[in-house]
């Protein structure tokens, strides 16, 4: 679709809990004509049409020829389906994570839309959490990265295990910011609620020497999203669910060499936290701006569709993430 000032009519496939908060923001984007919802129940499809002030379909084929663009929030499962049929006949689509159920489906639907000229948006949303943008500004090239997403279970995404509902996120984060080769792959998953598994950690190496360490629960008390980055030159955590960071540097009075602690003479320090803290380290707090990270996608979605460039996060961003995925689970299978 060429740029344009007529407003993009798009549709929402799937219109459960994720998939209404997509129906919503796009009622409320300018620019924007919420010309359908589809659902496979009916009643769920009435409500929320009602609701947001669109036409309302079961049969997502019915959308093709009625909408400019869609969004696709329907059970893994059914991604491929859903979006190449979509892709086929030249939608613009954005497939929420995981892309698709496996790494050859993702490949297939990338080649597909490659053949069309569809565009294809994966809704990998953490790439637009403002906490995460903060950290990404400053170009960090990282040594270790240590990532917690946990979450008590919400019986949504029951058809996929932890590594695809959650942990699918921070390798998405983590295969950006290490920007190389996955070359090692270690994990371990248990199933606690039902027959995926509900908590997993993944060590993983890559080419350039970064090392990650990931870990996701479905099965906790309370929410976490935490990231923490180590570079030879600084620290910085952020909380993307808080939406809160920090930055931790050497001072610039700190010796380019390193202290010498075994001769180090702490005795005339008053206040050795006092000197830790201020004289030889350098905190503060990253400026975040704040918005909601699924506005800012779905509003990044509708002006690539409008202009044409090419999104953040693209099919074979998905497709890549996604055959991390399958590599952590390959390792807790063994």
């Amino acid at each position: 679709m060429s740029a344009s000032t007529d407003p993009v009519r798009v549709g929402v496939v799937g219109v459960g809990h994720l998939g209404s908060a997509h129906a919503r923001i796009y009622s409320q984007l300018d620019g924007v004509d919420l010309a359908a919802v589809c659902d496979i129940d009916p009643k769920r499809a009435a409500e929320v049409s009602e609701r947001f002030g669109a036409q309302p379909f079961t049969d997502y084929r019915d959308l093709i020829g009625q909408v400019d663009a869609v969004s696709i929030v329907v059970p893994t499962s059914l991604h491929y389906r859903v979006a190449r049929d979509f892709v086929a006949a030249g939608v613009p689509v954005l497939v929420e994570k995981p892309f698709c159920a496996t790494q050859e489906e993702a490949h297939a639907l990338v080649e597909a839309a490659r053949a069309s000229g569809a565009l294809v948006q994966v809704g990998h949303v953490e790439r637009f959490n403002p906490a995460f943008e903060a950290l990404e500004r400053l170009g960090v090239r990282p040594r270790f990265i240590e990532a917690h997403r946990l979450s008590p279970f919400t019986f949504r995404s029951a058809d996929v295990g932890v590594v695809l509902d959650l942990m699918i996120h921070d390798l998405d984060i983590v295969r950006y910011l290490a920007h190389s080769e996955l070359v090692k792959v270690d994990a371990v998953g248990v199933n606690v609620i039902g027959r995926h598994e509900d908590i997993a950690n993944a060590r993983l190496t890559f080419a350039n020497g970064c090392v990650a360490n990931v870990t996701a629960s479905r099965v906790a008390i309370k929410k976490m999203r935490r990231i923490r980055l180590f570079a030879r030159d600084c620290y910085v955590a952020i909380d993307t669910g808080a939406i809160h960071g920090l930055i931790i540097k050497k001072s610039p009075d700190f010796p380019i060499e390193g202290l010498d602690l075994e001769n180090f003479d702490a005795s005339s320090i008053s206040d050795l936290t006092e000197y830790f803290l201020n004289d030889l380290l350098h905190i503060e707090e990253l400026h975040i701006d704040p918005h909601e990270p699924l506005s800012a996608e779905l509003a990044h979605f509708v002006d690539c569709v409008r202009t044409g460039k090419n999104p953040k996060v693209t099919g074979s961003e998905g497709e890549a993430a996604l055959e991390m995925a399958e590599r952590v689970l390959a390792a807790i299978a063994e």
